[in-house]
């Protein structure tokens, strides 16, 4: 346990920062799976609307810092790439 006041208020702060940041990365992960599945089941009109919100979410977590940027294009470039080839 921490004795100085500060400590005391960092390990609050970053527990939340914890709470948060794993809250976002499971949201983004979800948000990618749901696209996968639309994708291998064929439906193009479904696949559309999950890819859409995947990229909306991959774009919000470079922002707040969740994955790195080039790791963002890589991903949204695979997306792409799996609608096209639908």
């Amino acid at each position: 346990m921490p004795n100085i006041k500060s400590a005391e208020k960092r390990v609050r702060t970053s527990s939340l920062r914890q709470e948060r940041n794993k809250a976002d990365r499971t949201l983004l992960k979800t948000n990618l799976k749901k696209f996968d599945i639309a994708v291998a089941g064929g439906n193009r009109e479904e696949a559309d609307g999950a890819y859409k919100v995947a990229v909306r979410t991959v774009d919000r977590s470079v922002s707040k810092g969740i994955i790195h940027k080039n790791k963002a294009a890589r991903k949204k470039s695979q997306l792409a790439s799996a609608m096209n080839n639908l």
